[in-house]
């Protein structure tokens, strides 16, 4: 499934990949939230874990062309700054297929944060302000993504953090609140894991100004989120759904592939196709993490032909992989960020 290029997009709007800005028309089908290097911080330095860079190049390259000939346009890598994103290897990668890549700032959940980002600096000791996350995240958007002990490079394209499972830290509460101001400043869309309440979350990072339709909510595919409805009250909130665990099937803390599509064939018959954002949180090479069963070709091979067999339209399915990513990701080319210093 592809777009023209162009096709159904206002004028001017482009998307920040790692090799500059694209017209947002010529993403095509769109993995909105995958993993393409994914490192448990420190696992670089561990005796057990290589870290072939040829060899993790290879790997990645041959799911890409997968994904690529199995109809995919675009790949968003939405792990953020400290999870493995290296932004040198994904410029080569973007190169060598052809597939779009869109690259990630922002951290979180708390447990996840870097030492720096856990000490408190103020007296007494606070957590990090949310004006501090803002600052560092919009800088990513504004003048690149940082490369350690080299320079910036590549702006990113999207803006995620995640709360805590159990219940929003105080942290949590800066990183989500630091993630819409990144978001509202420089134009780009911001995307959470959500933790114990997505509601009582979206109104965080709502009332920081963000419009509700620059926001994915991710993991809507949870158990305890479906049961409590609230995928369905997030749509109607006008925020964008993840179903972002299509082929995760024994996972008990996920809703299976049969029920996520009875899922969407749901808010689709409640009118909110143009709310829905599919993905796999496929990981292209994991280190220290566990591996991933699900690859990026998923979607559009298995998830979305159990779709049609429920009898969603092909116009509703360009929705779901093509349009809704687009209008997520497109910013105004005036407004955005692409311009590295």
């Amino acid at each position: 499934m592809t777009a023209p290029s162009g096709a159904g997009v206002r004028g001017g709007r482009t998307v920040n990949t790692v090799l500059g800005p694209v017209p947002a028309g010529d993403l095509g089908v769109v993995a909105v939230h995958e993993a393409l290097l994914s490192v448990l911080p420190g696992a670089q330095y561990a005796p057990d874990i290589t870290m072939d860079r040829s060899e993790i190049f290879a790997i990645l390259a041959g799911k890409l062309r997968a994904f690529k000939a199995g109809g995919g346009g675009t790949l968003v890598d939405a792990t953020g700054m400290f999870h493995g994103r290296d932004i040198p290897l994904y410029e080569a990668l973007a190169k060598s297929t052809g597939v779009h890549i869109i690259a990630s700032t922002g951290q979180g959940p708390e447990e996840m944060l870097g030492g720096y980002f856990l000490t408190p600096q103020t007296n007494p000791p606070m957590p990090w302000p949310a004006g501090k996350f803002a600052g560092l995240f919009a800088k990513e958007v504004a003048e690149g993504m940082v490369v350690p002990r080299v320079e910036r490079r590549a702006a990113a394209g999207l803006v995620t953090t995640a709360a805590t499972r159990e219940g929003m830290t105080a942290t949590d509460e800066s990183l989500l609140r630091g993630a819409a101001r990144a978001a509202s400043e420089t134009g780009v869309a911001v995307s959470f894991r959500h933790g114990a309440d997505p509601l009582a979350e979206l109104e965080v990072v709502l009332s920081e100004g963000v419009p509700a339709e620059r926001v994915l909510v991710g993991g809507m595919d949870r158990a305890d989120a479906v049961a409590n409805y609230a995928p369905l009250e997030v749509a109607r909130r006008g925020a964008y759904v993840g179903l972002d665990h299509a082929g995760t099937n024994s996972d008990p803390d996920f809703v299976d592939d049969e029920a996520r599509a009875v899922l969407a064939v749901e808010l689709i018959a409640a009118g909110l196709a143009n709310r829905i954002i599919l993905s796999s949180n496929a990981i292209g090479v994991a280190k220290g993490v566990p591996e991933s069963a699900v690859d990026y070709t998923y979607v559009l091979a298995s998830f979305a032909p159990r779709l049609r067999s429920l009898g969603v339209s092909e116009a509703d399915l360009h929705k779901l992989l093509v349009d809704n990513p687009r209008e997520l990701l497109a910013v105004d080319s005036r407004a955005a960020a692409g311009k590295v210093k």
